[in-house]
């Protein structure tokens, strides 16, 4: 009997939701727009895990698989080579290949093989090379396109990716020999201070969704009361009203659960047209976790249900009237402040544990605990807003019409307000954390990007060509200055001795005295000089014995690999006027050793397999200057690699959290943005007869306007002084768990701009319907 009553009080009360006119249709459309907004913003979050997960198989599906070792050519076999490039910020990967036999299979995404010199395009790389945007990448591909890469062999429909087939492949220039795709290598283990920074995150992007939830299924309080006391009237009895209440709510949250529902199913079809934080995704791969799907579906109509009853239980709803007309009864402080002070409780005991060498931590206690810290903090709004209003009074009219509706109704506004509250004290302490840790997961890489912005290494086959190279960068457009060196290997000359595996060897530099001075500090440097760089052992470099057995003042050495090459060997002797130098840290941090020459003391043209290495200095008023430095290195070598020189490194772990934490907090900002908007034009649409009656009295509309923004600014603003205040105490207690200290107290400083931020925009997007419920037909009545 008791569930058939409850089913039939709840069916009747969302009669009324869809049947109550328009008024009551209005409402309930606002209340589903609002729950609809949250279930596609739970069902995004609930697809991100799968989402991740698809474009790590993707990659993996479309690696060579290199599980076993091809020793020899097969049918069936390939060489290949992986390519990355820079193309204005933007990262273009490729895959050469050059087939062995007749039975090559095909990459992941290609219809069929392209022949020599052709190559298959990405749809994202095909539009960028078809416009003149891409006319300087055109060039750095010199390849035909015959064709486009499927779905299957790309992580996301914008990615920029090329197949192509090659002729110059060697043994010598290649990654590796395969004859299948497919590669899994294991995922390294997050360290405790990631899942830490996940699980913060987690809790502070999907509380705000979940207080708009509750927030939107309370849209349209006040004419409800009237309605439910024309219940009373006619003989309901109160727990019957609460109970048709609840069914309003639950028909607005069923459908709102369709309005999600439509709202993901639309969003994912455009899930590759935007890119946020570099990152995208093919609609098939957004699909949500089955579990947090079904979870979604059936907490938000109960969710629904409960807050009605619960906003409901202080309310005496009587067939005249309803009590909270009245004066409305002093919130009470203790359970709030408990609410709090139960959520430090759980992460007091945890101080110090989370250590960065971990892989686990305590993610129900961490969880809970940060948890109920937002939660407390959200319910405290209520009351701070209820006495922070009372103690307001003089002030120009639109000033007094703002405060008096907030000291009559101060939980509407706080309740629209709750989802900042919660979004901006979790950003502001996982702030904290990200800077507090940023330190662990950011290291200098050595490289001084201010002696050279680029470096880029390509092979050639004799001295001379390698000279013609560096040449051929220095005259590149953009290029206002290079170091270029010819590299090579000296070795000692003679026999193996006993216990030698391969004979003696040390790398060989030679290019003028500025190029020199970038890898050893010389004493003086005139053409036809010729140094030996010492490192003492640094970055494990060898000992410096191990130059010397090759290479000394006087001593003879070879300029051609015994193993390799039979017969008489070209040879050099190394001047007895060389100096002995300490070597130095180049542009790219590291310690070279062995001879430094001058272009006049060595014939180049002699030394074996010889490469020209040069680092770049860019001039800053050509603006693609990397781009041209790029092209020339690839014309003069396919197979080359040109390196941005950066003087820090992030952990690619740790730039991807950062990453899903940014899209997420961007998703969870225009909730609340869009939350705000909605409640603000709900409670308009409230006070459309109390509008145009100040209207028809006088009041200017301006007044009223101000008004507006006085009743969106003052909770915001003591919303905002409540985040800051909680987000800045959470992220302490949070960096106590670590072991770290805070630094920067000013965290909060951007968290309040978009505060402010979000005030103007509310206020002048709810201007058109302000002015438009303050006509005279506002007063009609029926």
């Amino acid at each position: 009997m008791r569930l058939r009553t409850w089913a039939r009080d709840l069916t009747l009360g969302a009669r009324f939701a869809v049947t109550g006119g328009r008024s009551g249709l209005l409402r309930t459309l606002l209340t589903a727009i609002g729950v609809g907004f949250g279930v596609a913003l739970l069902l995004a979050a609930a697809s991100l895990p799968g989402m991740l997960f698809q474009r790590e198989v993707r990659e993996a599906t479309r690696s060579v698989d290199g599980s076993e070792q091809e020793t020899g050519p097969r049918p069936d076999t390939f060489l290949h080579l992986g390519q990355t490039t820079l193309y204005r910020g933007d990262a273009v990967t490729g895959l050469l290949l050059r087939p062995e036999g007749a039975e090559t299979p095909l990459p992941p995404g290609a219809a069929k093989l392209p022949a020599n010199g052709e190559m298959l395009v990405s749809p994202a790389l095909r539009e960028l090379l078809d416009s003149p945007d891409g006319a300087l990448l055109k060039e750095r591909l010199p390849y035909k396109v015959v064709g486009t890469i499927g779905d299957a062999g790309l992580v996301g429909p914008a990615e920029l990716r090329y197949v192509a087939q090659v002729d110059f492949l060697t043994t010598d220039n290649y990654d590796g020999r395969g004859s299948r795709y497919g590669w899994s290598v294991p995922a390294e283990p997050f360290n405790a201070f990631l899942i830490l920074l996940v699980l913060v995150a987690s809790v502070v992007l999907l509380l705000p969704v979940l207080v708009f939830v509750a927030t939107a299924v309370r849209f349209g309080g006040e004419q409800r009361d009237r309605r439910l006391a024309a219940l009373r009237l006619v003989g309901a009895d109160t727990a019957t009203t609460r109970r048709i209440a609840a069914g309003e709510s639950l028909a607005g949250a069923l459908l709102g659960l369709a309005v999600g529902v439509g709202l993901f199913a639309v969003a994912r079809q455009f899930a590759g047209t935007v890119t946020i934080w570099d990152v995208n995704a093919f609609p098939s791969d957004v699909v949500p976790m089955p579990a947090l799907a079904a979870l979604v579906l059936v907490v938000v109509p109960v969710a629904s249900v409960v807050v009605t009853l619960f906003a409901l239980r202080g309310v005496a709803i009587e067939p005249l009237g309803v009590v909270r007309s009245a004066a409305p009864r002093r919130r009470r402080l203790w359970w709030r402040v408990l609410l709090l002070a139960a959520g430090v409780a759980l992460l007091v005991p945890l101080f110090g544990t989370v250590e960065v060498n971990q892989t686990a931590i305590d993610t129900v206690g961490i969880g809970t605990g940060v948890a109920l810290a937002l939660i407390g903090l959200t319910t405290l709004l209520p009351w701070l807003v209820e006495a922070g209003v009372k103690r307001l009074h003089m002030g120009p009219v639109s000033w007094q019409l703002a405060v008096r509706r907030l000291q009559l109704s101060s939980g509407t506004a706080a309740r629209a307000v709750s989802g900042i509250v919660v979004a901006a004290a979790g950003a502001i302490a996982l702030q904290m954390l990200f800077q507090a840790m940023e330190n662990d997961f950011t290291q200098a890489t050595g490289e001084d990007s201010t002696r050279a912005q680029l470096v880029a290494e390509t092979e050639a086959t004799t001295g001379d060509e390698a000279r013609e190279m560096i040449t051929r960068f220095a005259k590149t457009r953009g290029v206002s200055g290079v170091s270029g060196t010819i590299t090579s290997y000296t070795w000692r000359p003679g026999g193996l001795k006993e216990g030698e595996e391969f004979s003696p060897l040390t790398s060989i530099k030679v290019g003028d005295c500025a190029s020199l001075r970038e890898f050893a500090n010389l004493p003086s440097c005139t053409d036809g000089d010729v140094f030996i760089a010492l490192a003492h052992g640094a970055q494990g470099a060898p000992p410096d014995s191990w130059v010397t057995e090759t290479a000394k003042p006087g001593r003879t050495v070879v300029l051609r690999d015994p193993e390799e090459h039979k017969g008489p060997l070209p040879q050099w002797r190394i001047p007895t006027t060389t100096r002995i130098v300490d070597s130095r840290p180049d542009p790219t941090g590291m310690y070279e050793f062995g001879i430094l020459a001058t272009p006049s003391s060595v014939d180049a043209a002699r030394l074996d397999d010889p490469a020209a290495l040069a680092m770049v200095r860019l001039d800053p008023a050509v603006p693609d200057a990397a781009e041209y430095v790029r092209n020339t290195a690839v014309a003069l070598d396919p197979t080359s690699w040109v390196r941005t020189l950066k003087n820090t490194e992030r952990n690619a772990q740790f730039s991807s959290v950062r990453t899903g934490i940014l899209v997420g907090s961007t998703l969870t900002m225009l909730l609340v943005a869009a939350s705000l908007l909605v409640t603000t034009l709900e409670q308009l649409r409230d006070r459309k007869r109390l509008l145009s009656s100040l209207v028809a009295f006088g009041t200017r509309r301006t007044t009223l306007s101000w008004s507006v923004l006085w009743q969106t600014a003052v909770p915001i603003v003591l919303g905002l002084v409540l985040a800051v205040a909680g987000g800045l105490g959470l992220g302490v207690v949070l960096l106590k768990m670590t072991g770290q200290q805070v630094r920067d107290w000013w965290v909060f400083l951007p968290i309040t701009g978009i505060g402010v931020a979000l005030i103007a925009a509310v206020t002048l997007l709810s201007m058109p319907v302000l002015w438009r419920l303050m006509r005279a037909d506002g007063l009609r009545t029926e």
